[in-house]
């Protein structure tokens, strides 16, 4: 192995000359310590090193080995419930070995358990035709999760031998004759983080993803293989969003990056979700998470790889079938990163001294979200949808980051820090947010519940919209000015906003709330409006209306807290606003 010699240290960037050898994306050991490092700029026999370890220390006249290898993820069974860090070293082992809570430097370890025997079972057979992303057999690795065997990308040919049984991930379990001879398998598949996996092809994303946020499935749904961004100021609960959807989406599989956040936020989901029970399968959600942590104390240029490690571990578990939602906490930090590289290299900056390539990456990570038809014979259907937060200075949505990320995503959760003050969560704006799924989303969901729900959400989006309105007037002149239908139209605005649109995350029940219980509850606070319109224009007055519906609109607003076994309580409602209003009615004499 050749080795080069240190001629510069800047922070995270170590220069190295006598590196002809080395090619760009090479992992390099820099140093007398060896910390791990990738050649991201080569002028001749000069490199230029993203040192994703601490520095101190480290100084000119020290070796640098290249690898030969790019950055690389392990795929094989023993993924699925760890915490690595950005570049998969896994945080627990790390720990143990180093004795210390705190990141050691040059240690180097394997990222997944090469000495675990696990069981598998063969599902191909001697004889069979293989082709790239072909299932040979199966692991179940959690209780929720069966971890499937592809045949490696580039490999295709006849199985000439295949057993089940017990074996680590670097024993063989089959052997494949191909063009080039016979190929041994085993469990194990690395792939460079910064490649996207091929697929067969992309298709359009329309199944609606299931996140049990009210605000979210009904006006601002986002589909499985869609990308969405959170962006909003410090404080408007852009992570608790993140892991409400985290816990509740009806996906296969989570994983979920802390990139550049506080340290106490990845705690609360190491503490949390062991403890959660999924409510599809009933066992905990860690049985069905990755989790990828890269906090704000950490080195800042594994912050940069952390979020390419995620998206290569979502693309495997895509492959083989599975949907898969990645989310990103957040991508404000990891540009921050790619800034602070760019800086070093003394790259020409571009808007607020990002580089000028920052839109180009962040296409280039949310393309690799999408619904796909897999490789392989079997052509199975994955996803992965890309959910991300966006941390912009002072809550300026115009900054850089944020204004690239919406050129790419179609779903624009925006969160308001006023909505966050007055404790309404989750703040997702209702009239700054949107969904370019939407659409389709009704259409679908429309053939599904056998249901209007499109109409029920184009009529309580144009309450909210007309509530703007009216405020507005409000304000000029007072609630006295509004005629008695305007003024029922605020208090259906009003129990669209703090009945349904609010939703507590801490309590068992409303923290999340099934397709059906959103149709019913919606139903019932327009089906109240409805009724209540009619009322006036046959005669009723306004204060008649509301003394009489007290104790209705209070059952209006205990909704969110039935349980989904007790849904009829919800439908029985209907009727009591019906009954009601007609009692209201006959007692004006009419």
């Amino acid at each position: 192995m050749e080795v080069g010699t240190i001629i510069k240290v800047s922070g995270p960037l170590v220069m190295a000359r006598n590196m002809g050898h080395a090619s760009i994306q090479d992992i390099c050991y820099v140093g007398d310590l060896g910390v791990v490092g990738e050649i991201i700029e080569m002028r001749g026999d000069i490199a230029s090193i993203q040192v994703y370890e601490e520095t101190a220390g480290i100084g000119p006249g020290e070796p640098v080995r290249s690898t030969g290898e790019a950055l690389s993820v392990e795929l094989a069974p023993g993924i699925i419930s760890q915490m690595f860090d950005g570049i998969q070293r896994p945080l627990d082992v790390f720990a143990e070995k180093t004795k210390s809570n705190f990141l050691g430097r040059g240690v180097q370890l394997p990222a997944l358990d090469h000495q675990k025997k696990w069981s598998f079972q063969a599902s191909a057979k001697v004889g069979d035709q293989v082709e790239p992303g072909d299932i040979l057999g199966v692991v179940q690795e959690t209780k929720v999760i069966a971890h499937k065997i592809m045949v490696p990308i580039g490999l295709k040919g006849t199985i000439i031998e295949i057993t089940s049984g017990d074996y680590t991930i670097d024993e063989k379990i089959a052997v494949i004759q191909s063009d080039n001879g016979e190929k041994e398998i085993t469990m194990l598949q690395k792939w460079p983080v910064r490649k996207a996996r091929p697929v067969r092809e992309k298709i359009n994303p329309n199944v609606p993803m299931i996140t049990g946020q009210r605000v979210i499935d009904t006006f601002f749904p986002v589909t499985k293989g869609g990308a969405a961004a959170v962006p909003g100021p410090f404080g408007a609960g852009k992570t608790v969003v993140q892991h409400q959807i985290a816990k509740w989406a009806d996906v296969d599989l989570v994983v979920y990056v802390g990139c550049g956040e506080r340290g106490n936020e990845m705690t609360d989901v190491m503490n949390e979700f062991p403890e959660l029970i999924d409510p599809k399968t009933g066992e905990s959600l860690m049985e069905r998470t990755v989790l990828i942590a890269n906090t704000s104390n950490m080195p800042v240029a594994a912050r940069e790889a952390s979020i390419y490690t995620g998206i290569t571990i979502a693309e495997y578990f895509r492959d083989m079938g599975y949907s898969v939602a990645i989310m990103a906490d957040s991508t404000s930090r990891w540009a921050e990163a790619l800034r602070e590289m760019s800086g070093r290299l003394e790259e020409m900056p571009g808007d607020e001294g990002y580089p000028a390539y920052l839109g180009s990456r962040l296409a280039e990570y949310y393309e690799r979200a999408g619904r796909v038809i897999t490789l392989g014979t079997q052509r199975n259907e994955g996803s992965i949808t890309a959910i991300s937060a966006v941390s912009p200075s002072g809550g300026d949505i115009s900054e850089p980051v944020t204004q690239n990320t919406l050129r790419v995503v179609k779903v624009f959760w925006g969160l308001d820090s006023l909505l966050a003050q007055q404790r309404h969560f989750p703040s997702i704006d209702w009239l700054k947010s949107y969904s370019l799924y939407l659409n389709e989303v009704g259409e679908y969901l429309d053939q599904q519940l056998q249901v209007e729900w499109s109409e029920l959400v184009t009529e309580a989006m144009r309450i909210l919209q007309k509530e703007s309105e009216l405020n507005e007037i409000v304000r000029l002149v007072g609630i006295d000015s509004l005629s008695a239908k305007d003024q029922l139209t605020l208090e259906t605005a009003k129990q669209i906003r703090e009945d349904y649109l609010q939703q507590n995350a801490f309590d068992e029940v409303d923290t999340f709330t099934s397709r059906e219980k959103q149709f019913h509850m919606l139903h019932t606070i327009l089906h109240f409006h409805t009724e209540g319109q009619k009322a006036l224009e046959l005669g009723a007055y306004l204060p008649e209306i509301m003394e009489g519906t007290i104790q209705l609109r209070d059952k209006i607003a205990r909704m969110k807290y039935v349980s989904e076994n007790e849904l009829v309580k919800i439908t029985q409602l209907e009727n009591e606003i019906r009954e009601t209003l007609k009692e209201i009615l006959q007692k004006g004499g009419l």
